[in-house]
């Protein structure tokens, strides 16, 4: 790598830096950032359009590959049902070598990029080269059982069958495939939403450059550009300017929108920043085209559309099968605390009916993810006419609003127990940055005001438990700098997500609550 490669790639590096070092804990605050305008009535109509949620190709392939697997595990299974032969040991040896061939047939499959979106999509164009695999991995499989003398003349006939049906299968699964993914995409189910940020002659080459490529399946929902008509006209390529960085904010909270591409040259680096520092809390993926840009950085640096080069700028976090890893993580432990926790559960409600007037449950909105608002369950801690539905007035100690009950349960964080059942609703996490009121203060400023880039936040599902609740960083927020740590406590935690991550939160909050300085 030459000289200006290596200068580059720190360039990169460092922009990545300035972004997410902008809301830590004396971290300077940026002139540029912004909260989100509400939207022109012609963008919010556009995103109307695309409100509607869409299917992830990842997800699609993932599914479509473990269907393969255990329909080809399927098939040797009834193959082997007409094979003569007796015994559990036949059987399970049986079992064993059609798991095998069907593992064998989806790593032949994979390594030789037959799971792709492109690959999948054609409907003649690689089906010689998936045949090629099947009868490679069966060759493979028979020869050997022939070596071991595991395959008499007689049998050949079953193998052959088995080598027919697995083919035949093989195509009218691709076929229907194709079908579906065509279908799909002209209905707008499976794409990539993207929006262009910058507009002019460099937004139309890219526009261009994109709708030249074969198979593309970005769907661009609109432009938008701080800039003037002058500089920035109202129609670029075909596509509206939609409003301004400021709008665009607003108009992904209410859209499903997957990507954001930058239009706007490597030598523009403080613009780039700029924009950057707005746009880096919502939860997409951020690419910076670089199709025009004659500087080059090393090959991995970029990710590509079709052949268009774009640079990673940031990723949208616990995507695709990481999204659907933790659902089945907090499924499973949720129901497992249920099954624990239900007599702590069903004793507070008593406790709450019989020593206050008023119901047993408080609901309050609260933001969830991409700052959607969300109605929070917990038990109810205070009086029920002096309670405060908007969080506006925060819990101080020795709070008279609190019943006895309520000071009790809200120090040991049983009123949060309810929460299980949003989990299972889907609304939050088990594990995640703590949903907060929507109108919540620190003294007399919304947390918003007081932490540049707090939305960011959002990008994730909020969680009954998390990473700064753990740390200590949780109760009363009667200072800037305990909302300021407790946020950049959850940008930690949403950087460097993992199940292990989760795991060893929930595994530590019974004896972090212990530590009932701050829970009142």
């Amino acid at each position: 790598m030459n000289k200006a490669e290596r200068s580059d790639q720190f360039d990169l590096e460092a922009l990545r830096k300035q972004v997410s070092d902008i809301n830590r804990p004396g971290g300077d605050t940026d002139e540029g950032a912004l909260s989100p305008e509400p939207i022109n009535s012609y963008a919010r109509q556009i995103a109307e359009q695309f409100s509607a949620g869409n299917r992830s190709p990842a997800i699609i392939i993932g599914q479509f590959r473990l269907f393969e697997f255990v329909s080809q595990f399927l098939i040797g299974l009834l193959v082997f049902f007409f094979w003569p032969g007796t015994g559990v040991e036949t059987l399970l040896a049986r079992g064993i070598a059609a798991a095998l061939v069907a593992a064998l047939l989806i790593c032949g499959l994979q390594t030789t990029d037959t799971y792709t979106i492109p690959a999948l999509r054609s409907r003649l164009r690689l089906l010689p080269r998936v045949l090629a695999v099947w009868g490679s991995v069966f060759v493979i499989v028979t020869g050997a059982n022939a070596l071991a003398g595991n395959v008499s003349s007689a049998e050949l006939p079953v193998f052959v069958a088995w080598f027919a049906t697995g083919a035949v299968f093989l195509l009218a699964s691709r076929f229907l495939m194709a079908y579906g993914i065509r279908n799909w995409s002209r209905n707008g189910i499976m794409e990539r939403r993207a929006v262009i940020v910058g507009g002019g002659a460099p937004a139309k080459e890219l526009i261009r450059v994109l709708e030249q490529q074969p198979d593309n399946d970005i769907r661009i929902c609109g432009i938008f550009d701080d800039r003037g008509e002058k500089r920035s006209p109202i129609m670029v390529a075909g596509y509206p300017k939609l409003g301004t960085v400021a709008e665009l904010v607003e108009f992904v909270r209410i859209t499903r929108i997957d990507m954001l591409i930058i239009s706007l040259p490597l030598s523009a680096e403080a613009r780039i920043l700029q924009l950057l520092k707005k746009l880096w809390v919502l939860p997409v993926d951020i690419r910076l085209a670089a199709h025009a840009n004659r500087l080059r950085f090393r090959p991995r640096a970029y990710s590509r559309i079709g052949a268009v080069p774009m640079l990673d700028i940031f990723n949208k976090p616990i995507r695709d099968w990481d999204s659907v890893a933790k659902r089945c993580f907090d499924i499973f432990f949720t129901l497992l605390a249920l099954a624990l926790l239900w007599p702590i559960m069903l004793a507070t409600a008593i406790a709450i009916k019989l020593t206050s007037k008023g119901p047993v449950f408080f609901m309050q909105n609260r933001h969830g993810f991409n700052n959607e608002i969300i109605r929070i369950v917990k038990f109810r801690s205070m009086y029920a006419d002096k309670g405060d539905p908007t969080g506006r007035a925060a819990v101080t100690k020795g709070d008279p609003r609190v019943t006895p009950v309520g000071r009790f349960i809200r120090k040991s964080s049983i009123d949060e127990l309810p929460q299980l059942f949003n989990v299972l609703k889907g609304d939050i996490s088990l594990v995640g940055p703590r949903p907060h009121a929507i109108l919540a203060q620190a003294r007399d400023r919304l947390f918003g005001d007081v932490v540049e880039g707090y939305f960011a936040r959002h990008r994730v599902k909020p969680g009954v438990t998390g990473w700064a609740q753990i740390n200590g960083w949780r109760g009363e927020v009667d200072h800037d700098d305990k909302i300021k740590f407790r946020t950049a406590y959850d940008l930690y935690y949403i950087e460097n997500w993992s199940l292990w991550f989760d795991l060893k939160i929930l595994f530590l909050t019974p004896f972090r609550l212990f530590n009932t300085e701050n829970a009142y």
